[in-house]
């Protein structure tokens, strides 16, 4: 009996204890399952604002809530915007700390003096207050910017400390401190420095990992060594030395570093915000020196800025799926690298999931890797055998009734190449006996992109990256910007052969020449079309396509946008005759891609209608005797165009390929990515995807009409 009083003295004097020290208690240490992202997106609009993702793993994320707020920062802000959120779990274990900045960016970076305090008991309510540093405390008259709060538990004076970089007229931002009160509604405590940086350089997002006995205070600094660094102290509130050197693993700029301990116990990740590349970049570490990147481990399907990353439970993320998780997003979770992931088509009315899946993915046993977290289930598991038709699965959600969804799998070449490009032009090489692709790298606002990459392909099917050939801020020096829509020649020169890429940059028309069609091309120094012809006001000089006369061995450059100009090439290819220079826009449907071929004696000439934002941007052709026109166009000349019974919209900007020694012709353009295309509006213009399917022509030599497809081309045998 003593020995069961004594026990039970034990077991409520620890409690006591661990308490009192903000240590976890018993009923606290539940098992880390999973982790929550929290992040905001962009600095417009409701992209300031707080979003959450859950990952079981700390590499794969899907967003909550279809990547919309879960918290109205209307409600929250005194601006009407938030951003850089900091989640803690609490000493407690149950209560949970976030911390934002109160801010809309298009008032300015200068323009904020508030953060936002939030609480809540279980990740889905939360309770919030406003913190104005200007008003609140004195001496702030000269405040023009408070960043990125974040909230560490002080175990010794038993307080939340609130840390955030603050900036005072002239000076460089400083990293400062000052404890929440009880009710984490206000600053008890006035400001006072955190860190002395050596070098006074400015200091912000800063991130306090306890570890080893030691704080480690990451923070991003814009002095002579850019970057995040490392300041380490055996202390909270004083004492940080800097490290040397910079942490992040990339020569982009960064910002908002953020670590979390990984569940398994195998170190920690820091996260990073790669703000001008749109992306995130994870590192590994065991001991916060040394780090190793995984960004190949990484999946989002949402685009975060900076955020933070908590460690939760089962229950938690219970609770969190209960709210703002559905079948739609567990059906969209598909990881399988076989997966054309972009072209995934989910029927929420008819519970129908679409898998568009690569060339030489067997789907008799196919397993889409539908993310399953705590909390949820699937069944049956895959892998699955879709060559019997579709398959039905059960989906079960915490608080959600069992739904059934019909899974149905295909081999679609269409899209031929992975990810999002445009304007296409393809060359058949007889230096490498290969079809190489040389497109626009697309998914970039206002088509905004600045590099060119290249892909080859033995049968046009399989299409291999062979990486950037061409980026403008570091291989051309006249431009700098909008990389789009190149052609390019090959030419017998001697016992090789020398191939000239032509492309717009910066709305002018430049000239790089390489020994193999993959690259590496070197610039030519100088724009080869800078400015209008003759007689043209409107337009822009965009849109080269190079065409060699088989007649006569002479090569042309077309190009323009809102009117059609050719111009004969001097030997060099590398520059024009301007004497030859010539109008020749064949009738009010033109708009840009021209593309040139010959067959049977005929030289075709093809452009697209309408704007490559426009559901109906489609392929016109006409023909002429000779590369310079005149160019007759025949009746029903619009070859391709879209398919609403399949959703393919937008389909131009096309170029042409002959199959050696065949008259086998294959067309390859560009479309709005499917499905989601049609229905993103502007955006839409520049979230293209490259297709090739079969052309063919009539006894008269006409062009038949082409039918876009999703399975892309059947291959002749050789």
């Amino acid at each position: 009996m003593n020995t069961q009083i004594n026990y039970l003295r034990f077991i409520l004097l620890s409690v006591l204890f661990f308490s009192l020290s903000g240590k976890p208690t018993f009923a606290q240490k539940t098992k880390n399952t999973a982790y929550l992202f929290t992040y905001f997106t962009g600095n417009t609009g409701a992209e300031e604002a707080i979003r959450f993702a859950l990952s079981s793993d700390g590499y794969t994320y899907r967003a909550l809530n279809g990547d919309q707020p879960v918290i109205s920062s209307s409600v929250i802000s005194s601006t009407g915007g938030v951003r850089d959120p900091h989640i803690l779990r609490g000493a407690d274990g149950k209560t949970f700390y976030m911390v934002v900045t109160d801010m809309v960016s298009a008032k300015g970076w200068d323009s904020n003096r508030a953060m936002v305090l939030l609480k809540s008991t279980d990740l889905v309510n939360w309770t919030s207050s406003i913190v104005n540093i200007q008003k609140r405390f004195p001496n702030q008259e000269n405040l023009l910017r408070v960043w990125a709060p974040q909230t560490i538990y002080d175990k010794e004076a038993g307080k939340y400390m609130i840390y955030w970089s603050m900036k005072h007229g002239s000076s460089p931002d400083i990293i400062y401190w000052a404890y929440a009160n009880k009710d984490f509604t206000d600053l008890e405590t006035e400001p006072k420095q955190l860190f002395f940086s050596p070098t006074n350089g400015p200091c912000i997002d800063g991130d306090i990992i306890f570890d080893q006995g030691k704080y480690h205070l990451f923070y991003k600094t814009e002095d002579s060594e850019k970057g995040i660094r490392v300041a380490v102290s055996d202390k909270l509130k004083e004492g940080y030395v800097m490290r040397p050197g910079t942490v992040q693993q990339t020569k982009d700029p960064v910002e908002g570093a953020g670590v979390f301990k990984l569940n398994n116990g195998e170190g920690y990740i820091l996260m990073y915000d790669v703000y001008t590349k749109g992306r995130y970049q994870f590192t590994k570490t065991k001991d916060l020196k040394n780090f190793t990147v995984v960004d190949h481990d990484v999946k989002m399907n949402f685009h975060p800025r900076h955020g933070t990353v908590l460690p939760i439970t089962t229950a938690e993320v219970t609770a969190l799926l209960k709210k703002w998780y559905t079948g739609p997003d567990v059906v969209g979770s598909a990881q399988s690298p076989a997966i054309k992931k972009n072209n995934v088509v989910i029927d929420t009315a008819s519970k129908k999931v679409y898998l568009p899946v690569k060339m030489g993915t067997s789907l008799k046993s196919f397993d889409p890797g539908f993310v399953v977290f705590p909390g949820m289930s699937i069944s049956p598991r895959g892998p699955y055998d879709f060559t019997k038709g579709p398959v039905k699965i059960k989906i079960k959600l915490p608080g959600h009734e069992e739904v059934i969804y019909e899974l149905s799998a295909s081999v679609d070449l269409n899209p031929v190449l992975n990810g999002y490009y445009a304007d296409p032009e393809i060359l058949y090489s007889n230096k490498t006996k290969k079809y190489h692709l040389y497109p626009t790298s697309d998914g970039f606002n206002g088509w905004s992109g600045t590099y060119f990459k290249t892909f080859s392909s033995p049968d046009l099917a399989e299409w291999k990256d062979e990486g950037v050939i061409i980026d403008l801020p570091k291989d051309v020096s006249w431009a700098k910007k909008n990389a789009w829509a190149p052609t390019i020649a090959e030419k017998k020169v001697g016992d090789g052969y020398k191939y000239y890429y032509y492309f717009t940059a910066a709305q002018k028309i430049g000239v790089a020449v390489s020994d193999d069609p993959s690259g590496p091309f070197k610039d030519s120094g100088r724009a080869l079309i800078a400015g209008k012809p003759a007689g043209i006001k409107g337009g822009q000089e965009i849109d080269p396509d190079v065409f060699t006369d088989p007649k006569t061995g002479k090569s042309y450059l077309y190009w323009g946008n809102g009117y059609l100009a050719v111009a004969a090439l001097n030997e060099d290819m590398i520059s024009i005759d301007s004497a030859t220079v010539k109008v020749i826009t064949p009738d009010k449907t033109f708009r840009e891609g021209t593309e040139v071929f010959f067959r049977n004696g005929k030289y075709y000439f093809l452009w697209s209608q309408n704007d490559t934002r426009d559901a109906d941007y489609g392929v016109r052709y006409g023909t002429s005797d000779t590369p310079t026109g005149k160019i007759s166009i025949p009746e029903n000349n619009l070859i391709l165009s879209k398919d609403v019974s399949q959703a393919i919209y937008a389909t131009g900007h096309n170029s042409v390929i002959q199959v050696p020694g065949k008259d086998e012709w294959y067309i390859v353009y560009h479309r709005f990515t499917r499905p989601a295309g049609i229905s993103m509006g502007q955006s839409a213009g520049y979230n293209r995807e490259v297709c090739i399917d079969k052309m063919e022509f009539d006894a008269a030599g006409n062009i038949k009409i082409v039918k876009p497809t999703l399975k892309g081309i059947k291959l002749s045998k050789k």
